[in-house]
């Protein structure tokens, strides 16, 4: 570890910017309080301005609690959502509540704070209640919002704790009343191996998987074809085929293909069962392609002249765009499942920019699983070149996570007046609402070339990216609303370009990085690094690796997983993991010359199907992650918290018994 790393950690850890990742119930980091509220005595970081204080003393007032004691009680669960880890404390990501976990335990390890609410505020008529309970009606549930006592709504300690408490042993966070007190987990054993099974030859960048159909994938290649396939169940005889001569869609004619451009994503509508609505991202040329044009980058908006920017390779700025389209699969099948094929001719153009430079264009596409907006990842296009600082400009679009509306189309009057750039609206919530520096589309900035983002499928709220850096580190980031990256001011945790006193981005709250690399730790000879983002392990086909966030290099010389302990609370530590391919493998994985690993070649992209069985997308084929067994390997368990919406019925308990005992076989094999 040389003296700058650790120059910069010390400046993390004495300015409050630690690694743990806190979040508000309004999905922003926590902010630092400049004085103590009113109502909520926080102070420091937390998640409450004067505004919530306010509101927060309201409620509190119109509850006209008469015990003072149980008022004390009440008063700090309210002041709870200005706690840091607020998000977490209200389960946001997956279940709505009024109040926060309450720690409840009988074993003494943990105030007892859900029973020390009932004692106290048992026998008190509280108007207003925070303790409202379901009340079951023929087709749904309703609220008995009547002032009377707890004790009157519930039938005992045990059944109200049940609903409103927690303890931190089965679950990962809990309220004490003062705290946020985090779940007990023991160290993972250290991961053996990834034993991967070859399923296909083909060679793609891109793999998503058809809502219509659990087994069904869409496909696609750098070149511009797009296919829709079978795949083959785990640890079969089985592979992905395909009739390559019948794309999905086909936008080769369309698409610019070098080695930095291409077609770049794809997404299929939230209600794509429905309505059959499909986007592509790809990267265009003006001069060969039809249709391939619109507002530059580089404008007047960001403070960029087009004419002040030297050709790059013989290629004027803005020759090439950016392009986001829609298509349609409706067609003529009875059933939208069956259909086969998309309609080639586009709905609509979503958004095209034309690119300042020719590389480093990020490109992926995704919608938000919570807010069915549509996510658009952008790199600044540098290669190096820092002087325009495009990542750093709120005002640009290069350089960022960028959020759009694509089912509520404005006006063609709308969009010149708003300056945007193609047929999208802006969300109400994005953060140019609360910084009106921000291009409205900017969901979060500070970034060089994201490569490969997913939101976690148990907790929407991690939104993970990895972003590739420079010549020093790879970085892996939680992306959050209005979040700032850092880069070029930071590449990861290290200073890169020290910013200018005057710059505004001198006084920026950048974000730094919950895992990552150094190109060094990858390899010397080979050149320079480059991440590829991944996605959390939900697959209980091998259980050891559940909850693991699996990223890797394009080169094969390394994946690494990333474990988070405590869950939730951001602290995660990464390891580079040997991998092999099962001697039963579909195909035959070709051995590396002078290795024992199989030869993937370049790794493109990793993928998640709906069975949420994670994919390595290479060179040489596409490889699925399979059964240790298969490769006799014998790992460790991960004695953390199991999903925390295991507890909401027998079944489900059961089946966290099964995630535990699958667990508890993995340590007894080590």
């Amino acid at each position: 570890m040389n003296l700058l790393y650790i120059f910069c950690f010390l400046i993390l850890l004495f300015t409050g910017h630690s690694l743990s990742y806190p979040l508000c119930t309004n999905s922003r980091i926590p902010i630092k309080q400049k004085n103590v509220l009113k109502f909520c005595p926080y102070h420091g970081t937390g998640c409450c301005d004067s505004d919530n204080d306010e509101q927060l003393e309201n409620q509190f007032r119109q509850m006209n609690i008469s015990s003072p004691r149980c008022a004390s009680l009440i008063r700090s669960i309210l002041c709870a959502r200005c706690n840091q880890f607020s998000a977490q404390l209200l389960r946001i990501d997956y279940e709505e509540r009024n109040i926060p976990v309450l720690c409840d335990t009988e074993n003494g390890a943990l105030n007892d704070f859900c029973t020390d609410i009932w004692n106290t505020c048992g026998d008190i008529p509280i108007p207003n209640s925070l303790f409202v309970r379901p009340v079951q009606r023929k087709d749904h549930f309703s609220f008995d919002t009547s002032p009377t006592k707890l004790t009157n709504q519930w039938k005992s300690r045990g059944n109200f704790c049940e609903v409103f408490g927690s303890s931190s042993v089965d679950e990962s966070m809990c309220f004490d009343g003062k705290n946020a007190i985090f779940g007990t987990a023991i160290a993972p054993q250290p991961i053996k191996g990834l034993c991967l099974e070859k399923v296909g030859h083909g060679s793609y960048i891109n793999m998503i998987p058809d809502p219509n159909v659990s087994n069904r994938v869409f496909v696609s290649n750098q070149e511009g074809k797009i296919w829709l396939v079978t795949m083959p169940e785990a640890e079969s005889t089985e592979i992905l085929k395909m009739d390559e001569s019948k794309p999905f869609l086909d936008l080769t004619n369309q698409v610019l293909l070098d080695p930095e451009s291409g077609l770049m994503g794809i997404a299929c509508h939230p209600n794509f069962g429905r309505n059959g609505r499909f986007f592509v991202s790809f990267v265009c040329d003006k001069l060969r392609h039809e249709g391939c044009q619109g507002r530059c980058s580089c404008n007047t908006d960001v403070n960029c002249n087009p004419s002040k920017i030297l050709p790059e390779n013989g290629i004027e700025p803005c020759r090439y765009h950016y392009v986001v389209a829609e298509y349609t699969a409706n067609g003529t099948a009875s059933e939208r499942y069956l259909e086969k094929s998309a309609n080639a001719v586009e709905v609509r153009r979503i958004f095209t920019m034309g690119l300042q430079y020719t590389g480093a264009h990020a490109g992926q596409i995704l919608f938000g699983p919570a807010d069915g907006h549509l996510y658009l990842i952008t790199g600044d296009g540098s290669q190096g070149l820092h002087s325009a600082n495009l990542a750093q400009n709120k005002r640009s679009l290069l350089g960022k996570i960028l959020r759009i509306d694509i089912d509520n189309m404005p006006s063609e009057k709308e969009v010149e007046r708003l300056g945007l750039y193609g047929n999208y609206s802006i969300p109400n919530d994005n953060p140019y609402t609360s910084d009106n520096e921000l291009a409205p589309e900017v969901w979060a900035l500070g970034f060089k070339n994201p490569w490969r983002c997913s939101f976690d499928s148990k907790r929407p709220s991690y939104f993970m990216c990895g972003d590739a850096g420079q010549d020093g580190y790879e970085e892996v980031d939680i992306v959050t609303k209005g979040g700032n990256y850092g880069w070029p001011i930071y590449e990861g945790p290290y200073v890169l370009h020290p910013p200018n006193t005057s710059s505004s981005s001198a006084t920026s709250t950048f974000i730094f990085p919950v895992s990552g690399y150094n190109h060094s730790a990858v390899d010397n000879n080979s050149g320079s690094a480059s991440i590829i983002g991944g996605y959390f392990y939900r697959s209980m086909t091998d259980p050891c690796l559940y909850g693991r966030y699996l990223f890797s290099d394009v080169y094969q010389i390394a994946i690494w997983a990333a474990t988070e302990v405590p869950t939730n609370s951001g602290n995660f530590t990464a390891e580079s993991i040997p991998f092999s391919c099962a001697s039963d493998s579909p195909i035959k994985c070709s051995p590396k010359a002078g290795s024992d690993l199989p030869d993937l070649g370049y790794i493109y992209s990793l993928a998640e199907d709906n069975l949420k069985d994670v994919y390595i997308l290479t060179s040489t084929g596409v490889y699925r992650v399979t059964n240790p067994s298969r490769c006799s390997y014998q790992r460790g368990a991960i004695f953390s918290s199991a999903p925390a919406s295991i507890k909401a019925a027998p079944i489900l308990s059961f089946l966290s018994f099964s995630f535990f005992f699958l667990t508890l076989i993995c340590a007894v094999k080590s």
